[in-house]
């Protein structure tokens, strides 16, 4: 799985070691091992050690330092950046592109940054952030968003800002962002209908907070059975129609725009 084509990434605070495997193995695109809001400030150094113990002896994950301007960045950075299971480091916070330079400078050969995005600020120098170099993804973080702005976590208040990360990743070249947190654990249909609402917005993946949380939303950024179905018989009728706009399959007109649409769909089932 590549770090373009994940849609589920887990956090697992990286004060509890015995959690990381189970996390590796519990189905998820990407893991996160978090030094940032899931540590209590007295067990930063502490987590901070077991989860670059775990990284140099064989363990793979991206990590969640803490924030540029915190006590605690400047070590996390200094420790973490070339170790070898290391897969990259997840910038919370992000507003600064120069902070991100300054990351990139430091990371090693083949690890990448994705850039998270919770602020008001932040939203604003979206784009720029998106242009960073070695930035590969940029992440969501709604619910420090909506504290931000004093606005309620719900769809409404967070549209404008949603939107926003979609269009910057779409003109930075980027892969389609990804959305915050659901923080109802173990409701699968809430979890579900949260990533479907991101992924009709342009999203592509989902952060989770909790294994049980990893299938719903790998299966709600998947094609489904009726997608799939449409995009192949209209591949089929494109290959037949020789080039142009047709009337497809279900009774609409396909043109262009339709037959990338198919293709990208089926493209997306081969990826995953």
């Amino acid at each position: 799985m590549t770090t373009a084509s994940a849609a589920s990434w887990l956090f697992v605070p990286a004060a509890t070691p015995r959690r990381f495997e189970r996390a590796v193995g519990s189905g998820a695109d990407a893991v996160i091992l978090d030094l940032e809001d899931a540590v209590a400030v007295d067990a930063k150094d502490t987590a901070r050690g077991d989860a670059a113990a775990w990284l140099a002896d064989g363990g793979q994950a991206w990590v969640r330092i803490n924030a540029h301007g915190t006590p605690w960045h400047e070590e996390d950075v200094a420790t973490l950046c070339d170790l070898p299971g290391l897969l990259g480091l997840v910038a919370p916070k992000v507003e600064d592109p120069r902070v991100l330079g300054r990351l990139t400078a430091r990371l090693g050969p083949g690890k990448a940054l994705v850039a998270l995005v919770e602020t008001a600020r932040g939203v604003q120098g979206v784009a720029d952030i998106a242009g960073t170099p070695r930035v590969q993804r940029l992440a969501f973080g709604s619910l420090d968003f909506a504290l931000d702005i004093g606005a309620e976590h719900d769809d409404q208040s967070l549209l404008l800002a949603r939107s926003s990360l979609v269009l910057a990743s779409r003109a930075a070249g980027l892969p389609p962002p990804i959305d915050g947190v659901t923080t109802t654990v173990h409701d699968a249909d809430a979890v579900t209908a949260d990533a479907r609402r991101a992924r009709v917005l342009g999203f592509g993946g989902k952060l989770c907070i909790h294994p049980a949380q990893v299938e719903p939303v790998a299966r709600a950024f998947a094609p489904t059975n009726e997608e799939l179905a449409w995009a192949r018989d209209v591949h089929r009728a494109a290959e037949r129609s020789g080039g142009g706009a047709f009337l497809g399959p279900d009774g609409q007109m396909v043109d262009r725009p339709v037959i990338d649409r198919a293709a990208a769909i089926l493209g997306q089932a081969l990826s995953r």
